[in-house]
């Protein structure tokens, strides 16, 4: 990340400590994800339910084994999708209807979103020139990260009630991505052209 110095423009004062640090957030959603994930691409292509639904079951339950036998702390977002995958999947299986599974990310963005609702969640993200120059702006933020989870979680079970399977796999596997990205662009470029406006205001930007 560019430092702050008399004779250069302002760094990026949005963009998350360390340069992979956007890319870790999403490695982590993805792999708490990771069973639903596998659910939709496998119901698209093949539109076998059981299929999908075991499977799904299976990573699950490999990825805490995996985890397990590494060493690694499993949060409990991952400790949550696991128990999510096998009642859902279970509940599937019972009943031969792909909507308990399609479901469960509903809930995991639903507990994202709860917890983004905290005020200042995401300053640790933010570099220091961020925090002292917007940290309003960053604050509001936090909350419309929130509202996009809680709307994920809302289209989802739209599409889980009155959806078809294969609409929703669709939908589960571009429009989180797609919209976080758009999110994440627009918070940069808002906060960037916030903190230089109130830099040159006070005088401190070449």
């Amino acid at each position: 990340m560019t430092a702050i110095t008399s004779d250069t423009a302002i760094a990026p004062p949005a963009a998350p400590r360390g340069p992979n640090s956007l890319l870790v957030a999403g490695r982590e959603l993805a792999t708490d994800l990771l069973s639903s994930l596998l659910f939709a691409g496998l119901l698209s292509f093949t539109h076998d339910v059981t299929l999908s639904i075991s499977v799904a079951i299976a990573a699950g339950l490999v990825q805490i084994g995996y985890l397990t036998l590494r060493g690694r702390k499993v949060d409990a977002m991952q400790w949550m999708s696991l128990g999510l995958v096998i009642v859902f999947g279970a509940a599937s299986l019972l009943t031969h209807d792909p909507r308990f599974l399609m479901f469960k990310p509903t809930l995991i963005y639903c507990a994202i979103g709860a917890v983004m609702l905290k005020r200042g969640w995401m300053n640790r993200y933010m570099v220091s020139a961020a925090l002292e120059w917007s940290s309003d702006v960053i604050t509001v933020f936090g909350y419309i990260w929130a509202g996009m989870m809680f709307l994920t979680a809302a289209i989802n079970l739209a599409l889980v009630v009155n959806g078809d399977p294969k609409v929703w796999g669709w939908f589960l596997g571009v429009f989180p991505l797609a919209s976080k990205l758009g999110l994440f662009a627009v918070q940069y470029l808002t906060t960037r052209v916030i903190v230089i406006r109130r830099m040159r205001a006070a005088g401190a930007l070449a």
